[in-house]
């Protein structure tokens, strides 16, 4: 009974079988790895995971603590008492029902429970082992007897016979226990070096599972971002559009209004017009002399006055300010420049090379953006400048996310990367990347690899391209390098801790090396 109770606190609740790979949650519960694994990845997009067993929630993917001290259990109970559901191995002489076996003895090539392994036979020639299904494959297939040693020459389980005058005479033998117990030595040293690397890979699993989280987090705080920028971009505007619509109504009303205003003035002056008109074709419609020479004269009614007048007012009338309206669409660069602001991105800056740090043999343009191979440049020998090849730039970065681009020869020999102020200035250890103060990307012999501390990466491929883009993540300890010929392509991405400010570095052998444009920062 007391190990039926035993074997029940051995089940998992999710897959009800004995625990594989047994793991904890923070609220004490125990399932198999695999299970429980499953169980969070269907949790996932919920936003809140839970324990099985107890609902007990957590607001992160809980870290899987193995249980070692279940695990030990597990095999421990395994090992000394297999029931039928591992064995599938039953007494042979209880027939009403079956009964787990406990031993199965070789001679008899039958199977005991407790039960009729009190009233075996003792003799011994009946040799008991672990309970097993398949009695025949441990007697020896040619004299039909138990198998009792190990020829270690051919690697054979054999019986007395076979050592003595069969196919295994002279061959080195020994007693299976002290085979089996040599074989499960080699077995445990193995075992060891595998739970070690288990244990080595879980580590590593562990720490992508939280870089996963952070970089999940990460994205989840500038989706945030961009989209309260986006959104107050989008009010910004409308705000502007009612404005300038206003303003453009506004005015429409003034010019309409001081339009609708001369209109009326005009009929005015047309039925005056109208009036004289009539009267006047009425006096050259008469035939009496005296009657139209006594009319008073009417003069010039189209006198210089008069047409400087009507000139005048289709140019009184006003017009749309469109120099107003422009004014008003001059907010548009303030909320362009928010953008800037909103997400932390600074102009772009230039990055100057230092030239009291450049080598003899390197020549820096008058713009000081572009490194090449020269001859001797005389300038003075101070413990800024380097002794071969490199050079390195005035500005250093300490903090934030930066981005910048170098044009390169695709057929020179040079490094493009960064270091610290540290760094080494002559000898062998002032190179970048031989050193664990700088890291670099090298296109030498046509290969391109990354270096650092004298460690050699190499790409996968060639990289026919004249143009790299580097990235550096201050805090986050990151350096990335880009190909930026069509298609733009990732090379490889540099971790490290940062403990000091970085400079650019240049080195050139063969060619030359150019800063294209300035850097662009993301800063807070």
């Amino acid at each position: 009974m007391a190990s039926a109770d035993l074997r029940q606190e051995l089940d998992c609740s999710i897959c009800l079988n004995i625990y594989t790979d047994p793991v904890t949650l923070r609220c004490g519960h125990n399932f198999c790895r695999v299970c429980i694994d499953c169980v969070l990845d269907t949790q996932e997009g919920s936003g809140v995971y839970s324990c099985p067993e107890c609902r007990a929630e957590f607001k992160k993917r809980p870290a899987l603590i193995r249980s070692i001290t279940l695990c030990n259990i597990v095999g421990r109970f395994l090992s000394t008492r297999p029931d039928q559901e591992e064995t599938g191995s039953f007494c042979t002489y209880c027939v009403d029902s079956p009964v787990p076996a406990a031993k199965s003895c070789l001679h008899c090539e039958a199977s005991l429970c407790d039960k009729h392994l009190r009233v075996h036979s003792k003799s011994a020639e009946h040799v008991l082992s672990d309970p097993t299904t398949s009695l025949g494959n441990r007697k020896c297939s040619v004299h039909k007897k138990i198998l009792e040693y190990y020829c270690t020459e051919d690697a054979a389980c054999i019986c007395v016979s076979c050592s003595l005058a069969g196919e295994h005479r002279g061959h080195r033998v020994e007693m299976l226990d002290e085979a089996s117990e040599k074989k499960k030595e080699k077995l445990r040293n193995v075992l060891q070096k595998l739970t070690t690397k288990r244990e080595e890979t879980e580590k590593i699993v562990l720490s992508l599972q939280e870089r996963r989280r952070e970089d999940q987090e990460k994205a989840a705080g500038v989706t945030e971002t961009v989209t309260a920028l986006f959104r107050d971009i989008r009010r910004q505007l409308e705000d502007l559009e009612k404005r300038v619509l206003s303003e453009i109504s506004r005015q429409e009303e003034s010019v309409t209004l001081s339009v609708s205003d001369l209109i009326q003035q005009l009929e005015i002056k047309k039925d005056e017009l109208s009036r004289k008109m009539h009267h006047i074709e009425e006096l050259c419609n008469m035939s009496d002399p005296v009657t139209v020479l006594q009319e008073p004269d009417t003069g010039d009614l189209c006198d210089t006055e008069d047409r400087e007048r009507h000139d005048n007012w289709l140019h009184g009338v006003g017009d749309l300010d469109v120099g107003l309206i422009s004014g008003s669409l001059d907010t548009l660069s303030d909320i362009i420049t928010g953008i800037n602001t909103g997400i932390y991105v600074q102009s772009p800056t230039d990055i100057l090379l230092d030239v009291n740090t450049a080598a003899n043999n390197i020549h820096i343009s008058g713009d000081r953006k572009t490194a090449s191979v020269s001859l001797n440049q005389n300038r003075p020998v101070i413990p800024e400048r380097f002794q071969w090849h490199q050079v390195i730039s005035t500005r250093t970065f300490c903090s934030g996310r930066h981005y910048w681009e170098v044009d390169v020869s695709e057929s020179g020999s040079w490094r493009v990367g960064m270091c610290y102020p540290s760094i080494d200035r002559r000898g062998d250890q002032s190179y970048i990347g031989y050193n664990n103060k700088s890291w670099g990307l090298r296109r030498y012999n046509n290969e391109y690899t990354v270096i650092h501390d004298g460690e050699v990466i190499l790409l996968p491929d060639n990289i026919p391209c004249d143009r790299l883009g580097i990235y550096l993540d201050y805090e986050a300890g990151q350096l990335y390098f880009y190909s930026l010929c069509a298609p733009i392509r990732h090379l490889h991405t540099v971790t490290a801790t940062f403990t000091e400010p970085l400079h650019v570095a240049l080195g050139v052998w063969v060619g030359s090396i150019k800063i294209s444009g300035g850097v662009r920062s993301w800063e807070k």
